[in-house]
Parts: structure tokens; sequence; C-alpha cells
């Protein structure tokens, strides 16, 4: 079958073969799919906003990106849909053993990106099956893709008030895969309601104040931000913001309603924790050799900030947890 038959299928073939595509989907491991148009970000206006106001701190990545995260069509030529996807990651930890630092249940595991970049690669094949001539391309936290904005089109789920993809069954700790393609796949209707209400727990309960209002986040407050993109030592100020967090933070996720009542532990064998990501001994980080470190770390999440960057988190949760 040619290209040009696939872009002109009947419209009940193609709502067959999308139901297809997701059952396969939900064969392969992910928890949730969704099929998004591609037309322009309905947020655009705030993406602008968010970045004159300096809330992107160093991620310069982001101005650069800017033209296409506000109209995803021109990420890939050609490309018609998303095909978007969710994967559980909760790992239900509990507290923390005392002095223990705090790590991000999404960094507990093996690198992300590496697991659901293969997992996304084998659904693209099916795309090219379902669609035969079709073009693809994956993204998984990477690139100018707007995952919450095509996810929340997928008919996934809203973007809450922590700025969270909240999926209503799953809740929020679940990372987005995206497959553009130009296969002609029937798009899902937007998730429209916004079922945050009044609720602001998330944005109380962050730990430096990094929400300026619902919605928008001063990223060079946010915990996160600090112990992973930011670059350099820590200034006094900064190291006080860190607290006891080795890597990334949870907290506006933990005490979210959504998460509280349906997140459950994922049973992905490729996401399951390992104790060294999980349950890590911050004087390690100081001892060790960029060899060592590539050796341990190389294939999970701390390999972003690297060795010096670990380090300076690491010093400063031993710092935050006598504080």
């Amino acid at each position: 079958m040619t290209t040009n038959e696939v872009a002109h299928r009947h419209p009940a073939e193609t709502a067959r073969e999308t139901v297809e595509l997701k059952r396969r989907a939900l064969q392969m491991g992910f928890d949730a799919v969704g099929v998004a148009a591609l037309e322009p970000n309905a947020h655009a206006a705030e993406l602008d906003r968010w970045l004159a106001a300096g809330y992107a701190g160093t991620m310069t990545y982001l101005h650069r990106q800017s033209a296409k995260r506000k109209q995803p069509a021109r990420i890939m030529p050609g490309a018609k849909v998303a095909v978007v996807t969710l994967t559980n990651y909760f790992h239900d930890p509990g507290p923390p053993a005392r002095g223990q630092p705090r790590v991000a249940q999404y960094a507990q595991s093996a690198d992300y990106h590496r697991v659901l970049g293969r997992r996304l690669e084998r659904l693209a094949g099916e795309i090219r099956e379902v669609a035969p001539g079709a073009k693809t391309r994956c993204y998984v936290d990477a690139g100018p893709v707007p995952e919450r904005e095509l996810a929340q089109r997928a008919g996934l789920g809203w973007i809450g008030k922590n700025m969270m993809l909240i999926h209503p069954a799953l809740g929020s700790f679940t990372f987005i895969g995206v497959v553009l393609t130009d296969a002609p796949l029937a798009p899902d209707l937007p998730f429209a309601a916004d079922r945050c209400g009044t609720c602001r727990r998330c944005l109380e309960a962050c730990p430096t104040n990094a929400f300026v209002e619902p919605r928008v986040l001063d990223a060079p407050r946010c915990i996160s931000y600090l112990t992973i993109e930011h670059h350099g030592d820590f200034t006094p100020h900064q190291q006080s913001l860190v607290g006891d967090w080795l890597f990334g933070c949870d907290v506006c996720q933990d005490v979210c309603p959504w998460n509280v009542s349906f997140a459950q532990a994922t049973a992905d064998p490729e996401l399951a924790p390992r104790s060294e990501l999980a349950a890590p001994d911050a004087r390690e980080f100081l001892a060790l050799d960029e060899e060592t470190f590539a050796r341990r770390y190389g294939d999970t999440p701390f390999e972003r900030p690297g060795r010096e960057g670990m380090r300076r988190n690491a010093a400063a949760a031993r710092a935050g947890k006598t504080t």
C-alpha cells in the first residue's frame, strides 16, 4: 500500500487502526495512550510570558525551542498527529529513613530516557505496520516537544497547578512519551476539565515557595532545577533551599489528592527501584572518581548533573539534614 493510499483511507478504517494501535501500546507496558492533533499550542502566550519573566533560569534551550513548542507541527515535517503515552513510575516508597538524603521517585530506577526510548521505538514500528510508509519520530522528555500540552490534547489528563500532567486514574507520577507521525490516525478529544478545583495543596507545600501563582513556576527557586539543571556551586541561599534533597523533589506531587487517592506502585520490571538510587549514601558521592561514577551511575538519571553536580548535591544534602 502506498503512502497516498494510506492518506485516503476511510475514516472508519482509520478509527479501527487507531484502536488497534492503542491496544498494542498497552500490551507493550504503557499505562495510557492517546492521539493528539498538532494545532498551535493553546498555551503559547503563557510560554512567552514565562520566558520573558526569566522563570526559565539558565535553561536557555527553552528559548531556542519556543517556536516549535508553540507550533508542534513544525517539529517533524509532515507530521499530522502525536501518539502520546503515559508510563507509571510510582514506587510508594514511604517516608525516608532518618538522615537519609531524598531522591525524586522518577530517578530511583534506570534512566527513563533509555527505557521509554526503546519502548517508543517499538511503538513506532507498530505505527509503521498499521500505516505502511508512515514516518515516525520518538521523543522522551527531550527536544522541543510540549509533552504535557500534547497529553492533555490527547485526552490523557489536565495540567495541574503544579504544572504536572494529572491523569484521573493514575495521578501524576508518570513519564510522558511522544511519537510524532504522518500516519492518518484519529485524534482523541482533549481533556477539557480542570479537576484541581480550589485545591492549593501543591502550591502551599512547596518547600521553597517556587510557585509564583498556579501553573507559574520560578524554576531557579525549584529544588529539582537546583539539583539537576543548575551549573556550578550553590550559594549559601541556594544550599538552604535544597535542604536534604540529593536529586529532584517530589513534594508538590506527594501532597496532591489525586496521587494520594489513586497512585499505585508500578509493577514494571524495567522501572524497579535500585537501592543505590532510592537509598543512597551521600558520603559516597564526595569520594567517587569520574570512572567509578560513570560505571555506577552512567545508566541512571544521576548522569545528568554528572559527578561534580552530584558531589555538590551530596554536600548540600548532608548540610541540610543537620539544620
